[in-house]
């Protein structure tokens, strides 16, 4: 067995609306899933196209009171556990997930579905905060479909949205992991810095203010467009170049959770990540 998944985001949101948002089923279809039934103590429930193996609900409810609630989840035929949990931390909502059965090899082979769980759930808490913040959600994954692609509109100028694309210092920043690029074509692509990356993803298009796609190997090619309209932008990230009948579900969600820290970074005065160290 592997050790549990922790994810924890902060929220300007109190404790109670956040404890709301996780159990009403209008909350629930807003930011998690298409579909959802809550009866508590019963039942809790999701499922959808945005849900891994989300033809019908696996979910079986464990625990839930004004603080926390916890269900089994069956995934690839293994009953999972989740957890998710509400605290008061320096005067910030902390929101924690701690997720069972997860394991970066399945990431790395496909071989289980999941190996999704990490970037669902990063995707999910970024579309539950802004949800609470009284943002739109970003975007939401579709596991029925192997078209990746999503756009949004941010609140800025199309330079300082294609600079925070392509800098090194900006793209670690809203990332919150180190990365180090070459910005330019064929330049490198390095998660966790050059020194650090024997395998980088490189630059294969670049257009100033325009276009940026990186070739990730078998992940694919990601694409981000770019056109800028009266000081906003529309950002459009797509994927492509994949094996079709295996989707890199996993790193597309990883990136769609990105793009919701990027929204933030751009649009939120006196910005800092959601993410809190686990």
């Amino acid at each position: 067995m592997t050790e549990p998944l922790i994810l924890k985001v902060r929220t300007t949101a109190s404790a109670p609306q956040v404890y709301t948002a996780l159990t009403e089923e209008k909350s629930l279809t807003t930011w998690l899933a298409e579909y959802a039934t809550v009866d508590l103590p019963e039942r809790y429930e999701f499922w959808g196209p945005s849900v891994p193996e989300g033809h019908a609900p696996h979910q079986q409810l464990v625990t839930a009171d004004a603080t926390s609630l916890a269900f089994t989840w069956l995934l690839d035929g293994e009953e999972t556990s989740t957890e998710i949990a509400i605290a008061v931390e320096n005067d910030e909502t902390i929101i924690t997930l701690t997720q069972s059965h997860f394991d970066f090899n399945d990431v790395i082979t496909g071989a289980s579905i999941r190996g999704v769980l990490q970037t669902f759930w990063a995707l999910a808490l970024a579309n539950l905060v802004d949800s609470l913040e009284g943002r739109t959600i970003t975007a939401r994954g579709d596991f029925t479909s192997s078209n990746l692609s999503a756009t949004v509109e941010i609140d800025a100028a199309v330079d300082a949205v294609y600079d925070s694309l392509i800098s090194s210092e900006k793209v670690s920043e809203w990332f919150g992991y180190p990365i180090e690029i070459e910005p330019h074509i064929d330049g490198r692509f390095a998660m966790g810095g050059i020194e650090n990356n024997p395998h980088p993803a490189i630059i294969v298009d670049l257009v100033p203010n325009e276009r940026v796609s990186v070739d990730w190997g078998p992940g694919g090619i990601g694409t981000w467009e770019l056109e800028g309209s009266e000081g906003r932008t529309r950002l459009t990230l797509v994927s492509s170049g994949f094996d079709t009948n295996n989707p890199p579900y996993a790193g597309w969600l990883g990136n769609l959770a990105g793009l919701a820290e990027l929204r933030r970074y751009h649009e939120i005065t006196d910005w800092k990540s959601i993410t809190v160290a686990a």
